[in-house]
């Protein structure tokens, strides 16, 4: 059988740095971070008290009031997302065969904000009034719900579901989107990722693991992805949405082609529940799973959006397994944590920083890592390797790779190059 080509031909997003693709592009190309004080709820007693909030989002611009009533924010983010793709992409609704376009999307966490207040409605009036839960917790709660709703907006009776494999999960969703299709499963699947964690379960959760950075002084720049004073990640919450096609289909109607998706790997740190391999194993087999994936070489790839999420263990590993895997090729690439401004938006990770790479491969431009220090070296990283630190590089992008890691050691990694006939 042969496999059909995939190509990305839409995008959205609703990020920290903007609610619009275009936004959130430029203000990563400029380095601006998207950190600031936690406005979701009063986190003054908590030991981190700044995250990369969504900010200005109004979702009447997507929803109707009364239908978002109905959905957790997260879920609000990925028909926001998903609703900009649709639009970009300039598929026709009236003609487009609605059984042969799919959703999957991908979500670590899911509705967290509505149990974490059903929960606590529950505990303050449950002794006198009894369990007196709302008939939407359910359905705003669970995290296949946002598939769910982008399917019911647009009438796609195709594949749809959701992937959760805590931050891999949108690349694992991204990485399904594009199987399904070259498999000849769907012509057109809408995939990304979304997410919606900074309420006081979530900050605190992650705050007992001491995971999160704790610069309460200099939210701006806490990612600081590998500097030696990294105490963490910096949570992120949004989503970001990419329109996958088969090529023929695409072509057929005249769609604008961004860039081919070619390949897409996945691997299991078998290690810990949290932390990533010291070595980066799983890392490493994950990238080299792409590349065969893709039929690629690591002489093919020219950018590197890493998982980068500015903690002491993470980011020693990871470029331990990109130096394995890319010999010396690896000091001609450049590598660039884009978290250091976006935050780390757990399950909606990897759907944002796959836009990046497609942007970057388009635009032939990387953005870059910010937050580091000439003076703030970690001695276990080789700063050798072009970190693209301080301002984005321009440069031919024939391809660029996208890691993702997630507790539980999941692993998902996906590839894009340049779309040629």
């Amino acid at each position: 059988m042969e496999l059909k080509r995939v190509v990305v031909t839409g995008l959205g997003a609703i990020s920290p740095l903007g609610n619009s693709v275009d936004e959130t592009w430029q203000k990563l190309l400029a380095g601006v971070s998207g950190a600031g004080p936690i406005t979701h709820f009063d986190a003054q007693a908590f030991k981190t008290q700044f995250a990369c909030e969504v900010k200005n989002f109004n979702v009447a611009d997507y929803i109707d009031r009364k239908e978002a009533r109905k959905m957790d924010l997260y879920c609000q983010y990925a028909v926001a997302s998903a609703t900009q793709a649709v639009e970009n992409s300039g598929l026709n609704l009236d003609e487009v065969d609605k059984n042969r376009v799919g959703v999957v999307f991908g979500v670590g966490i899911g509705g967290m904000h509505t149990f974490e207040e059903e929960v606590e409605n529950w505990a303050k009036t449950g002794a006198t009034l009894g369990p007196k839960f709302s008939p939407f917790f359910v359905p705003k709660m669970i995290a296949d719900i946002c598939a769910g709703h982008i399917s019911i907006k647009y009438g796609f009776h195709g594949p749809n579901y959701i992937t959760s494999s805590a931050c891999a999960s949108s690349s694992n969703a991204i990485a399904d989107a594009f199987n399904l299709i070259r498999l000849g499963k769907a012509n057109v699947i809408v995939t990304g990722g979304a997410e919606a964690a900074i309420f006081p379960s979530g900050v605190g959760g992650f705050n007992a693991m001491h995971a999160l950075s704790t610069r309460n002084d200099e939210p701006e720049k806490a990612s600081r992805p590998f500097s030696a004073s990294r105490d963490g990640f910096v949570m992120g919450e949004g989503s970001a949405s990419l329109i996958l096609e088969e090529l023929e289909h695409a072509k057929a109607r005249g769609a604008k082609i961004y860039a081919e998706m070619v390949g897409a790997g996945m691997s299991a740190d078998a290690h810990h529940i949290t932390a990533s391999h010291p070595e980066g194993l799983g890392a490493k087999l994950v990238m080299q799973n792409a590349l065969e994936d893709a039929g690629m070489q690591p002489e093919d790839i020219d950018y590197i959006n890493v998982h980068g999420t500015s903690t002491p263990v993470g980011d020693v590993s990871e470029v331990k397994a990109i130096v394995d895997v890319f010999g010396e090729h690896a000091y001609k690439l450049n590598i660039s944590s884009t978290k250091s401004m976006t935050g780390h938006l757990l399950g909606a990770a990897g759907a944002l920083e796959a836009m990046v790479s497609v942007l970057s491969v388009q635009q032939d431009v990387v953005p870059p890592t910010i937050n580091h220090d000439e003076e703030d070296k970690d001695p276990d990283i080789d700063y050798r390797l072009n970190f693209t630190f301080g301002q984005a590089q321009h440069r031919t992008v024939r391809a660029a790779l996208s890691n993702t890691f997630g507790f539980g050691g999941h692993n998902a990694c996906v590839i894009f190059r340049k779309y040629t006939e």
